[in-house]
């Protein structure tokens, strides 16, 4: 089979081959899927070059995210059928023809979901519902101010937002993406962060700042956050794309009441298990009831891995990209 091969950590993804590798065989308890889409992230991209935290050995095949097929059951697999249609997560291994992965981490496709919006769901509507419901406990008509928000993570939370009865503001560096937002998921109203945002948001919100501030760009974005947050109000910390770590000058956070609120998905589950299932189940839920939209950007095929990884590296992209195996 075919699949994209970490050799070794560098930058640029020079350590990156694209090769035949000998296709894996199930073994107890799992089940090898024909991948039919990996979703790209950016751990994915940081893995190539050893800086994210997981490490895993090399050489590895990357891909965090996948849907496809079962195409083989290893022993004691009885919930799915040859042939079922697949989505999961995994650590790594999504950017091949096919792929092993145990299958307790695997559930149906909804039906109304293509493969390349099932593969990029998971990651991105699990940190927005974490990120909203369980650590902001947002209410309706509260106003939400989305950074990032063209991004995977940041138009997750814009839609699922939209669908909690919030009022929302997407934020985006680019009038372009912004404009592709407002027609496809109709936001409050969006905001041009070049050049500052602050007064906008005030002018937006009668004065009063955002309730609850989405961010997963940091650097000068949460600075400028902390000026046009609510009293009362809480900032989602949900990572650094501007690659600067913010310092929090707490006797703003004194004056306003704000709180600011780190958030990680994955280690809340493993934190909370009970409520991780319920989380997982929440977000699937609304897959399956059509009362969400992930959006695609672009699919690229296997051979053209670089250019998937680009795209986002470059910020090119309105949702997510995708990389199909089967093309």
């Amino acid at each position: 089979m075919r699949a994209l091969v970490v050799e070794e950590l560098a930058a640029d993804y020079a350590g990156c081959v694209l090769k035949e590798i000998e296709t894996p065989e199930p073994r107890p308890g799992e089940v090898r899927i024909k991948v039919r889409a990996a979703a790209v992230n950016f751990p994915d991209l940081l893995q190539t070059r050893g800086e994210y935290q997981h490490k895993p050995a090399l050489p590895f095949i990357p891909g965090m995210e996948i849907a496809g097929e079962v195409e083989a059951l290893g022993e004691g697999v009885t919930q799915f059928q040859i042939g079922d249609a697949v989505v999961g997560g995994a650590r790594i291994g999504g950017f091949s023809e096919y792929a092993v992965t145990p299958a307790a981490i695997l559930r149906p496709k909804p039906a109304n979901l293509s493969f390349s919006q099932a593969a990029g769901y998971a990651t991105a509507y699990l940190t927005a519902y974490v990120s909203l419901v369980r650590r902001a406990q947002v209410e309706a008509g509260e106003w939400v101010l989305v950074h990032g928000a063209a991004g995977g993570v940041g138009l997750a939370a814009v839609d699922l937002a939209k669908h909690l009865g919030c009022k929302v503001i997407a934020a985006s560096a680019s009038d372009e993406k912004l404009a592709i937002i407002e027609k496809e998921y109709a936001p409050d109203a969006t905001v041009n962060v070049t050049g500052g945002f602050r007064e906008r948001v005030k002018e937006i919100t009668g004065g009063r700042g955002a309730d609850v501030i989405y961010d997963p760009v940091g650097g000068d974005v949460f600075d400028e956050s902390v000026r046009c947050v609510a009293f009362n109000g809480r900032i989602l910390s949900i990572g650094f794309t501007s690659g600067r770590l913010p310092v929090l000058p707490v006797n703003m956070a004194l004056i306003k009441g704000f709180s600011v609120m780190g958030v990680r998905a994955g280690e809340y589950g493993r934190q909370f298990p009970e409520k991780g299932r319920e989380n997982s189940a929440a977000i699937w839920a609304l897959a399956n009831e059509g009362k969400v939209h992930p959006r695609v950007d672009h699919e690229y095929p296997l051979s053209e891995w670089r250019a998937a990884f680009e795209s986002l590296a470059n910020r090119k992209v309105v949702g997510k990209t995708i990389v199909r195996p089967d093309l």
